[in-house]
């Protein structure tokens, strides 16, 4: 696992051992980013559920002001810090050692993000319980964009998730990426 492109491009990550988290191949990062590009540059990203902290790692080696990532596991913790210190993002760099729905809460009150990525553990419902909540929609910029990695079996509909609509999906062949607009 590598950052792919910008000021850190090629440089090493660490995962965190075990099979609790399932970090972003680079080759489905790649597609990601080239999506996404253009739409990094001085922003404020969301990373939640950050495993080895590889995704909000690539947006801040891509233009990214700023990069928050959310993470329970003290291990994956450690281990993004590591990541941060290794690509010499860290200061751009903040790790929240929380459950989603409680770092959402204690970041309510701080500056907008214009973009949020989650890649929650599959088949818990983690993702509609994110977008449902009034905490995770509060802390996101008008118009911010959403971007959820979930299994195949993962359906969205805009009626279950209020104030979002859903831009499109990037299948691949065990997950894929669903990206949905605040509106």
């Amino acid at each position: 696992m590598r950052v792919i492109a910008g000021r850190a491009k090629h440089l090493q990550l660490k995962a965190p051992k075990g099979i609790d988290t399932r970090p972003t191949t680079d080759r489905i990062k790649e597609t990601l980013f080239n999506m996404l590009k253009g739409e990094l540059d001085d922003i404020r990203f969301l990373d939640l559920f950050a495993g080895s902290g590889g995704i909000g790692i690539e947006a801040l080696s891509r233009g990214a002001r700023e990069a928050v990532f959310v993470e329970k596991s003290r291990e994956a913790c450690s281990v993004i810090r590591d990541n941060l210190a290794v690509t010499h993002l860290d200061s751009q760099g903040k790790v929240f050692g929380h459950n989603v729905m409680q770092a959402l809460k204690m970041l309510r009150d701080g500056e907008a993000f214009e973009v949020a990525f989650m890649d929650p553990p599959y088949g818990k419902g983690l993702e509609l319980q994110v977008l449902q909540s009034q905490d995770f929609y509060s802390v996101l910029a008008e118009k911010a964009l959403v971007i959820v990695e979930a299994d195949l079996n993962t359906f969205l509909q805009e009626p279950d998730i209020p104030g979002f609509r859903i831009l499109k999906e990037k299948i691949y062949k065990t997950n894929k990426h669903i990206f949905l607009e605040k509106v």
